[in-house]
């Protein structure tokens, strides 16, 4: 082999090596962003579960509430004719 053919081969080498140590970083990063991925994921999960459950409380509540807000209404006719009524 000559001179030239030499020179190829630690440029080729030179790159090879460059580029395999940049896939192994990029590799490296991914997996780290996967797995930031993942956590965010598994939290915005758990809010939703959370969102969820403080939903049906209120579905639960609204029956009881509604009856209420009747009854309390009522209250206040009752109060607004004994006044209006003396």
């Amino acid at each position: 082999m000559d001179t030239a053919t030499h020179i190829l081969v630690v440029i080729l080498s030179v790159f090879l090596a460059l580029f395999l140590l940049l896939g192994i970083i990029v590799a490296v990063q991914v997996i780290r962003v996967l797995r930031i991925v993942q956590d965010i994921a598994h939290k915005a999960e758990t809010v939703l579960d959370s969102a969820e459950s403080v939903g049906r409380i209120f579905k639960e509540a609204a029956g009881p509430l509604a009856l209420f807000r009747v009854v309390r209404n009522m209250a206040h006719i009752v109060q607004g004719n004994k006044k209006r009524g003396k």
